[in-house]
């Protein structure tokens, strides 16, 4: 029986019917049907609905990496522009870090690196580090561990690095490519609309240039993810305008391997709100998200930032990628994140394992890295049974 003949839409509460026979029928849904997806109050029902489609992308299966986060150096010049940035600092403050080349390799290899199979590098956009400088990061990197994958650099660090050097955009990814860049993250997107970017991150890279960034990468074979930072000062509208235009791209380009929604954290930085996303909140946002952006394939469920808890929730409401093992996290853990900074290979197979699916180790361009095995639908929960 396909993911699509347990949906009854006559069954739906009145606002999500006409989403449930879409989704049904399979039918793309349009920015009214988004803002109802974003504002609804029946979660349990946007869950069934975004859980149906999981299924019908990825079946049983649920993702997770080997991985290990690296951040080479947290000085950025937009320090005082980011006001939602509890990670950034000037140089020469207390806080603030460099790490030589020999100290990032160092740093890969601890606590299990040599086993990872993707190394994630971001860091701040840093007055005197040179492309060269990272060039040679990421050669070594690859000299020390050949078979890793080096998921490396936010659109904002490829601008940066694009106006440091006067040179294109095409020419830094060019030339980290041929350094061993594998993919980007999808950082740096938080909400594309101006109205919000002006008073969370005057000055940054905006909309358009963050989304040439990605553009240029994908029509060049590079790979990429892409995020949405919700729960601050942005409403309902300014995020379906974000989902649409990640969706426009994915049209046009195919080159999202999977969308993150990452929730706000308020401490330690200069926006003075002082209230956490709720548990609610995070998965209508997974949920919204994984029923607009119908044409990226994976949705990822950020232990990290809602807890490995609410990340297996999670898996039921259209997430299908529980990120990595990690090993240690800094830029959400310094604005408040209370997680433990690693789980194990064997805690996130439990995970997954609880909530009903197959556990998946990938690579990062989500290659398994076994064979899936034959999987058996699991029951829908009984909750949400019709």
């Amino acid at each position: 029986m396909t993911p699509e003949a347990h949906i009854h839409p006559e069954l739906f509460p009145a606002p999500l019917r006409d989403i449930a026979a879409k989704v049904k029928d399979g039918i793309r849904l349009d920015a009214a049907d988004a803002l109802t997806c974003l504002t609804t109050p029946h979660l349990l029902h946007l869950g069934k609905l975004a859980d149906t489609v999981r299924r019908r992308i990825n079946g049983n299966v649920t993702f997770f990496n080997v991985n290990r986060h690296i951040n080479p150096t947290n000085v950025c010049v937009y320090t005082y522009n980011c006001k939602f940035c509890s990670f950034a600092a000037l140089k020469g403050e207390g806080h603030a870090w460099e790490m030589s080349h020999d100290e990032v390799y160092a740093h890969a290899g601890d606590q299990g690196g040599n086993r990872a199979t993707e190394f994630h590098i971001v860091g701040g956009l840093h007055p005197d580090l040179s492309l060269a400088w990272y060039e040679e990061m990421l050669r070594g990197l690859k000299a020390r561990f050949p078979n890793t994958h080096l998921k490396a650099f936010t659109a904002i660090e490829i601008g940066w690095f694009a106006k440091l050097e006067k040179i294109s955009i095409e020419e830094v990814l060019r030339r980290l490519r041929d350094a061993g860049l594998g993919s980007l993250p999808g950082g740096g997107a938080e909400i594309f609309h101006p109205e919000v970017r002006e008073i969370i991150c005057d000055g940054k890279l905006d909309a358009e240039e963050w989304i040439e960034v990605h553009r240029t990468a994908h029509k060049m074979g590079i790979k990429s993810n892409c995020t949405m930072l919700y729960g601050h000062v942005e409403r309902p509208e300014h995020k379906v305008d974000h989902l649409l235009r990640l969706r426009g791209l994915q049209d046009d380009t195919g080159g999202f391997n999977a969308f993150i929604p990452l929730a706000y954290h308020p401490e330690n930085n200069y926006m003075g709100l002082k209230y956490h996303t709720t548990g609610m909140d995070d998965l209508r946002h997974i949920a919204a998200s994984r029923l607009v952006l119908d044409n990226i394939p994976h949705i990822k469920a950020y232990w990290v930032m809602i807890t490995p808890k609410l990340a297996q929730v999670a898996l039921r409401f259209g997430a299908d990628d529980m990120d990595g093992t990690i090993v240690e996290e800094k830029i959400y853990h310094m604005a408040g994140a209370g997680t433990t900074q690693q789980l194990t290979r064997s805690e996130l197979e439990r995970i997954v394992r609880e909530a009903g699916f197959v556990p998946v180790e990938r690579d990062t361009l989500y290659n398994p890295i076994e064979p899936i095995r034959p999987i058996a639908s699991a029951p829908a929960p009984a909750a949400l049974a019709h």
